[in-house]
C-alpha cells in the first residue's frame, strides 16, 4: 500500500440494477411479491469500513467459501456542497446469493470485501465518465468488459437521483452498479487468483485472493 493511498473517509454505498442488461434479465420477477413493480428510486446496499482493501493487499476468502463474486466498479467520492470530487476504482467483492429482495450485508459485507483503488481522480465534469470503460482480468486473461454507457442512471443522474432522498457527505462514495454477465452472473475467483481491473485514467487496481488458512 501506498503511503498516500486512498481509502474511503465516509460510508460507501453500492447500487443494484444499474446496468441494462442485469435490469432487463431482472424486469420479469420486478413484478412479482414482495414488490410488484420496478423501483422507482435507486436501490441501493453498504459495504462497511471492514470490508476495505487496498490495492496490492489479499483478499482473504472465508473458511468453507471456495469462490466469490468480483466486480468492476466506479465510485464517485462526495466533497464539499453535495459535489463530487473525484472518482476512484473499486473490486465489489461478494459471496454468490441470489435474492436482491433483502439487504444481503452477510454475503456482501465480509471482511476485505471491497478492493479499493489507491488513488482519486479529480472529476469536474461527470459527463466524462460517459465512454469509460473498465477492463477485469483474472490472472491476466480479459474477464469482463464493464462501460458506463451502459448504466440505467448516467453517473450525474444517479448523484442527483440518490441526493434527492439522502445527504452525500464530504467522503461518502456511491459506486454507479456493476455489471453482469451474458447470462446474468459475475466473473468468479478462487483461492490463488489475481484480480485486476484498469481503466483509462486511473491506476490499475489489483487484488490478489487467499484462503483463510494463508
Amino acid at each position: 500500500m501506498k503511503p498516500d493511498a486512498y481509502l474511503p473517509l465516509g460510508t460507501v454505498y453500492g447500487t443494484l440494477l444499474n446496468f441494462r442488461r442485469e435490469h432487463a434479465l431482472w424486469a420479469p420477477r420486478m413484478q412479482e411479491a414482495p414488490y410488484k413493480a420496478p423501483p422507482q428510486a435507486p436501490v441501493l446496499y453498504i459495504k462497511t469500513a471492514n470490508t476495505f482493501t487496498p490495492s496490492g493487499r489479499a483478499i482473504t476468502l472465508p473458511r468453507g467459501v471456495t469462490e466469490v463474486e468480483v466486480a468492476a466498479s466506479l465510485g464517485l467520492v462526495a466533497g464539499e456542497g453535495g459535489r463530487v470530487a473525484g472518482a476512484v476504482l473499486f473490486n465489489d467483492v461478494a459471496i454468490p446469493h441470489e435474492s436482491y429482495y433483502r439487504p444481503p450485508v452477510k454475503y456482501r459485507c465480509v471482511d476485505g470485501f471491497l478492493g479499493v483503488g489507491d488513488a482519486l481522480r479529480p472529476l469536474s465534469d461527470l459527463a466524462a465518465l460517459e465512454w469509460l470503460v473498465m477492463e477485469l482480468r483474472v490472472d491476466g486473461v480479459m474477464r469482463q468488459r464493464t462501460a458506463l454507457a451502459d448504466l440505467v442512471r448516467d453517473a450525474a443522474t444517479l448523484w442527483t437521483d440518490v441526493s434527492a432522498f439522502q445527504s452525500m457527505r464530504p467522503g461518502d462514495v456511491l459506486m454507479l452498479g456493476t455489471d453482469c454477465l451474458e447470462d446474468g452472473s459475475r466473473p468468479r475467483v478462487k483461492a490463488g487468483d489475481s484480480v485486476e481491473i484498469t481503466a483509462t485514467g486511473f491506476a490499475p487496481l489489483v487484488n490478489h485472493f487467499v484462503g483463510e488458512d494463508q
